[in-house]
């Protein structure tokens, strides 16, 4: 039984910054197993989170440089935690920062070049884990999946609230996964129109009331009537959401807590549609950034009703899983074992995906 020491990067839609989590991995009788050993998040500049944000709309010279001096960055981080750390690690796994992504134009794009960071980390880099499976006619997302397949199989739902929000859950013997649609991004959008980073547990959400206009617009949306498997980011966000915000009469704490209501409405019809019905006591797996915000696990609590329990884990699972899960898939990668699958993303087949690079001395 071999334990592998990995390092697992991961930067999302949300923008709040880098997760940074260094993780042991081991296989034991077939199952998966993992401890977090230790964590950090690196908040973005202004400045980094701007060029981000805006990389979408930079010339394809401009884009390139940012992919290179991202990758640069992420290496940079990467030494000082591992120098810190004071422990072997065998490889850094990272997801990179989604600039673009257009599935059904067999486009997407992870920033952080993985040569630059192997080169300036000094540790050997698995990383863009989604290109290999659009090229074979996949959404390249949600990638996380497989992790909870393997590591959190005792949970009927994985619910991750990061920018957006994904679910996944077993079908039939296969895992099926999606993006359900919103989570963060508009609630951190009103946020930042307020000069906060974010609703410190929704505090701000729970005093608003609802716009039911608004709600019925947010709910008509043509992308939640789309079957899935299917995907979407910061694109549909600026085109389809942002307008509704900036149309809107309503009060920042009644937008925070339509939202809330929104994304929780949106969760809850996806979830009670695919439980089983012959269980009666199903158990949700609540993780990424919007878990702890507690008006909105409330919130999806009622929405769930009595049938379907929210199991919010220890603040470390809610922060760093996705970090947890890229370290995994780089595990698998060099085991040579499938990492993405077909039944969630609708590629043609499963696929072990990532490239691999290792540090040059330049």
């Amino acid at each position: 039984m071999s334990t592998y020491r990995v390092l697992g990067l991961m930067s999302g839609t949300s923008l709040d910054g880098l997760d940074m989590a260094y993780c042991h991995i081991w296989e034991n009788d077939g199952k998966w197993n993992f401890s977090i050993k230790n964590t950090a998040e690196i908040d973005y500049s202004d400045e980094m989170r701007e060029y981000l944000k805006n990389a979408i709309h930079l010339s394809e010279e401009d884009h390139g440089q940012l992919h290179k001096d991202y990758g640069i960055w992420l290496g940079q981080q990467s030494k000082l935690f591992i120098d810190e750390l004071d422990e072997e690690v065998d490889f850094i796994a990272s997801h990179g920062h989604t600039s673009h992504h257009r599935p059904e134009d067999g486009v997407t794009f992870q920033l952080g070049d993985g040569q630059l960071l192997a080169n300036t980390a000094g540790k050997q880099v698995v990383c863009d884990f989604r290109t290999k499976d659009v090229s074979l006619k996949g959404q390249g997302a949600p990638l996380v999946p497989i992790g909870d397949k393997l590591l959190f199989h005792e949970y009927d739902f994985c619910l991750n609230l990061g920018g957006i929000s994904n679910i996944s859950f077993d079908k039939d013997g296969q895992r099926i996964a999606y993006d359900i649609g919103l989570a963060n991004m508009p609630l951190n959008y009103i946020t930042h129109k307020m000069g906060l980073a974010y609703d410190e547990n929704g505090k701000l959400a729970r005093s608003g009331k609802l716009d039911q206009s608004l709600l019925q617009k947010l709910n008509s949306l043509p992308y939640y009537s789309l079957p899935y498997p299917k995907s979407t980011g910061y694109e549909w966000f600026t085109s389809e959401i942002v307008p509704l915000i900036e149309a809107s009469k309503a009060s920042n704490e009644d937008l925070l807590y339509t939202f809330i209501h929104h994304n929780c409405e949106q969760i809850a019809f996806a979830a009670l549609k695919h439980k089983n019905n012959s269980k009666s006591n199903s158990k949700l797996l609540a993780t990424g950034g919007g878990a702890l915000n507690g008006f909105f696990m409330e919130t999806l609590q009622t929405k769930l009703g009595s049938s379907i329990e929210v199991v919010v884990p220890n603040t470390t699972l809610i922060a760093y899983k996705e970090a947890l899960v890229f370290a995994l898939m780089g595990v698998l990668r060099l085991e040579g074992k499938n990492n993405v699958l077909k039944s969630v993303t609708g590629a043609t087949s499963d696929s072990c995906s990532g490239e691999v690079f290792f540090p040059i001395e330049v």
